[in-house]
């Protein structure tokens, strides 16, 4: 069987037209209000030859949000403006897939009228939040309290609905990072004594209440998960990434999920200990891995049968047609990083095409 970038796959049942994923890129060009505009519509349509479209991060509710101008998908508004991108990326033959996302302690009162960040423990992270108001030093958040967890379960599950409603293929649960999620899963961030904490049993029943929630809306082979085992990003860390997280994704298993999706290694310096290979062969399912692949290194691990798929980042964000690009071996275009985040369609929508 060919396994190259370019070789069709059936993801749960639905046909990808090439092995390349466009992943999750947080780029801060919502509307007011969390509302994506025509302009980002236009954005994930240019990029539609990707055989999956992974969304930026977008907050399943209000309380959620980490970041300026970051999209939502909890309110009538958001799924509308959700809508006209899902519907111009079917126009091209693409699929897409929202990944939903809540912050945790990598907020601030400024974003959420005042209120403190809630978190797994009250546990301040170390550095900056983004504000409208420039970067301020995060502040120590609140700890949940567990009916408050049972609320939050539920905003999964509604924005799990306005998902479908908005058109979407599928939904991914953002389970990385140092986000809520996974600041539930490591223990350097989850210091609670009740059942949400402790264990690693414990520490996975929030994650696990969350996917029973939206797998009473989505079949479970339209549900990805994306963890990061080693990833420091938002100042976050495990004291035994290889027990803990060959455990998560043994049980993420027994749910016959469209996919899991790992950032392999740590973003902030592409450093990496884990045997990512092992924790693949403890997933019976659709791997798709991620962090800093080339073409070259893409091809290699799909030959070598250590992934299925492979999700691709700041490559996506400058070559619209990048599935051209690396069919045709051709140059790719560079890069300008001071466009990655907030302001119009420079650096987002104005990059070239090979053939146009």
């Amino acid at each position: 069987m060919n396994k190259s970038l370019f070789s069709t796959y059936s993801l749960g049942g639905q046909p990808l037209a090439n092995r390349m994923v466009m992943a999750p890129l947080t780029r801060n060009r919502a509307a007011e209000e969390g509302v994506p505009t025509s302009m980002n519509a236009e954005y994930y349509q240019q990029r539609a030859t990707a055989g999956l479209i992974i969304t930026e991060a977008s907050q399943v509710s209000a309380k959620g949000i980490g970041y300026p101008g970051t999209p939502g998908i909890h309110n009538d508004q958001q799924v509308e403006g959700w809508r006209s991108v899902t519907e111009a990326v079917h126009k091209e033959g693409g699929l897409i897939y929202i990944q939903l996302w809540y912050c945790g302690r990598i907020s601030h009162p400024d974003l959420l009228d005042g209120a403190l960040p809630v978190a797994p423990s009250a546990i301040r992270p170390e550095g900056d939040a983004v504000t409208l108001e420039g970067m301020k030093a995060f502040v120590t958040p609140r700890a949940l309290e567990i009916s408050e967890i049972a609320d939050i379960v539920a905003e999964y599950r509604h924005a799990a609905e306005q998902a479908k409603s908005a058109g979407f293929d599928g939904i991914e649960v953002h389970a990385a990072n140092g986000y809520l999620i996974d600041q539930f899963l490591r223990d350097d961030s989850n210091h609670r004594s009740d059942q949400y904490g402790g264990n690693k049993e414990n520490r996975m029943r929030f994650l696990n209440k969350i996917l029973d929630a939206v797998s009473d809306v989505w079949p479970t082979n339209r549900i990805g998960v994306r963890f990061s085992p080693e990833n420091t990003f938002n100042s976050i860390s495990d004291s035994d990434p290889a027990n803990h997280f060959s455990y998560f994704i043994s049980q993420l298993s027994k749910r016959n999920l469209s996919y899991l999706h790992v950032l392999e290694g740590d973003m902030l310096n592409q450093s990496s200990t884990l045997d990512y290979v092992a924790l693949r062969n403890s997933f019976a399912g659709t791997y798709m891995a991620n962090n800093g692949y080339t073409k070259d290194k893409a091809e290699q691990s799909l030959n070598n049968d250590n992934c299925d798929l492979i999700a691709f980042g700041v490559p996506f964000l400058s070559n619209p047609d990048l599935v051209a690009r690396y069919q045709r071996n051709s140059a790719l275009n560079p890069i300008d990083s001071n466009t990655f985040y907030g302001g119009d369609e420079k650096g987002y929508t104005d990059y070239p095409f090979l053939d146009k």
